[in-house]
């Protein structure tokens, strides 16, 4: 069974984005090693998950795009779930309709050779959150404070501390599994440039959900 994985940038104070809506914030901390473990974290999934609204964005955007995630968000094969759009026009995407735990189970037993990779909006990764299906959560943290906004977890969530990994411009990557499930014992790692002794952190998570979140991460 493939693993699933949600990665997603957090704010400092647990926010996935601010009450406006803006992906500025998420400039905040870069650096070209986070850079390169976002680009590997996209790179290494056999399809990337994402509801209607981040589908339309991010069609909109990668085909023309020649940056460090065009090739990965447009070669690697693409499931949008929604019960209303009846067509996906960007290459190698598929439209999975019905509900979202059982089409999710059904991705995990079909597909091999990486991992499911979830990209947000909030409301699709708390969907997936309260499915339970989640085996790694990847989780960006971001030197700001937002103070109010979007969050990810809202009721608590018991999860196994895997590695943190600091990067050069603040930000801080926490890497955790799901304790309902044990298949993100077997994904491929991201290399890292420095990594700390890690203990339980209870950030609240963001998403690389916008063209401008993934291109500055």
């Amino acid at each position: 069974m493939t693993a699933l994985v949600l990665k997603m940038s957090v704010s400092l104070d647990g926010y996935v984005a601010p009450e406006d809506g803006s992906p500025d914030w998420i400039a905040a901390g870069g650096s070209d090693d986070a850079l390169d473990w976002t680009v590997e974290t996209v790179s290494n999934a056999c399809a990337h998950l994402m509801g209607a609204t981040s589908y339309a964005v991010m069609a909109a955007h990668w085909p023309g795009d020649s940056g460090p995630f065009a090739q990965p968000m447009n070669e690697i094969p693409k499931v949008v779930f929604s019960n209303t759009l009846t067509s996906a026009d960007w290459d190698r995407t598929t439209i999975s309709a019905g509900e979202l735990g059982e089409s999710v189970r059904r991705l995990k037993e079909e597909r091999s050779g990486g991992y499911l990779l979830a990209h947000g909006g909030a409301r699709f990764a708390r969907s997936l959150v309260a499915s339970g299906l989640i085996d790694e959560y990847r989780l960006l943290v971001h030197p700001v404070v937002l103070g109010a906004g979007e969050r990810l977890f809202l009721s608590p969530l018991t999860v196994e501390p895997s590695s943190t990994t600091v990067f050069s411009g603040g930000a801080v990557a926490h890497v955790f599994r799901g304790t309902t499930r044990r298949q993100a014992d077997r994904l491929p790692a991201v290399r890292r440039r420095r990594t700390v002794p890690v203990t339980p952190y209870g950030a609240e998570g963001s998403w690389c959900g916008s063209v401008r979140t993934c291109r500055r991460h």
